[in-house]
């Protein structure tokens, strides 16, 4: 009986020698290195999403959490996206997607897509808390320490969702992954005004041979019937797989163009938006379902007025600014006016 019990604690105790040996190995994989090189090492990771791509959007309900729900016909489309560095100043990153588009006559066009960038170590967040309504959230040192936030802007670089994680190497995967946060309706969701009315995502971006892969958890969100208590239900969850394999079989000069034509508009655009966000230490803007915010249409159509020769950058750059603000103020009033 003694020499049974000797040898299962031999086991256990090897057992758990093999365990902290496959969790000192994990630590060393991903915490190798001087501070310097696991900073350069992310850096690489975060440059490599940007390029020329075929893309495939791939977005499916699974399962239901309430009865009477019925998850909808699972979602695929794509298309050709160029992905260009638009800013890198070291600890911060931004890639800003363009999709081309070609038509029925063969004839490409531009559409200025969604903007990511990351910030190193960052001291603050911008976070989507209620319909229309993002605040800029503290973080602590013990927070911030090795992390990159990420955060997406739409199509006019209003704001759309922001999350902190940390890139990752492990079993020959480089990945980063978001902590949970709350984001708006996407537009393919928001145009049919479903039961739910916002999601609780986590993103994950991760490196792949042909290029890298954005996918999304999500739980789809609103009020329950008849819940005079304002309670919550999840009542779908959501997987989104975004495969970004590398081409250049489309009119990338497309995109080139009308970005050389129009970034200095964009530029412009980002600064305004920063210091709205800034002054406020957050920001309210009108959500709409066809254009993801109410300042969509006018800022998207003042760079396609640029690009086409229509009007001077100077006069359009003017006329963001006012349509910027106007909208935050419009919209932080309707916010305080609900409080």
């Amino acid at each position: 009986m003694k020499k049974r019990i000797g040898w299962l604690v031999l086991g256990v105790l090897a057992t758990m020698d093999l365990n902290l040996t496959f969790a000192a190995e994990a630590a060393m994989r991903n915490d190798v290195g001087t501070a310097k090189e696991r900073f350069e090492r992310d850096r690489r990771s975060i440059l490599a999403l940007a390029g020329t791509y075929k893309v495939t959007f791939d977005m499916r309900e699974t399962v239901p959490f309430v009865a009477d729900y019925q998850p909808i016909r699972a979602k695929t489309s794509g298309g050709h996206e160029v992905v260009k560095v638009v800013e890198d100043t070291g600890t911060k990153i931004s890639l800003q997607h363009l999709l081309v588009v070609t038509g029925n006559e063969g004839t490409p066009s531009v559409v200025k897509h969604w903007r990511q960038s990351w910030v190193y170590e960052p001291k603050e967040v911008l976070v989507y808390t209620s319909a229309n309504r993002w605040i800029v959230k503290a973080l602590t040192s013990a927070e911030r320490a090795g992390v990159w936030s990420q955060t997406v802007w739409q199509t006019d670089d209003s704001p759309r969702y922001g999350g902190v994680g940390r890139w990752v190497y492990d079993d020959g995967v480089s990945r980063w992954t978001s902590d949970a946060t709350l984001r708006p309706l996407a537009r393919r969701d928001a145009v049919r005004h479903p039961v739910y009315n916002r999601y609780l995502g986590t993103n994950r971006h991760a490196l792949t041979p042909s290029g890298w892969v954005h996918e999304q958890d999500n739980a789809k969100l609103g009020p329950g019937k008849g819940q005079g208590d304002g309670k919550t239900l999840t009542f779908v969850h959501e997987v989104v797989v975004n495969t970004y394999a590398r081409a250049t079989d489309f009119d990338v000069a497309a995109a080139d163009q009308y970005w050389d034509k129009t970034k200095n508009y964009w530029a412009a655009v980002r600064s305004d938006w920063e210091a709205a966000i800034h002054r406020n230490r957050g920001i309210s803007v009108k959500e709409e379902a066809e254009n993801g915010s109410k300042t969509g249409p006018t800022l998207m159509m003042l760079a396609n007025r640029i690009a086409n020769g229509e009007i001077e950058m100077t006069e359009a750059i003017a006329a963001a600014k006012v349509e910027i603000s106007r909208a935050a103020v419009e919209s932080s009033a309707e916010v305080a006016a609900k409080l």
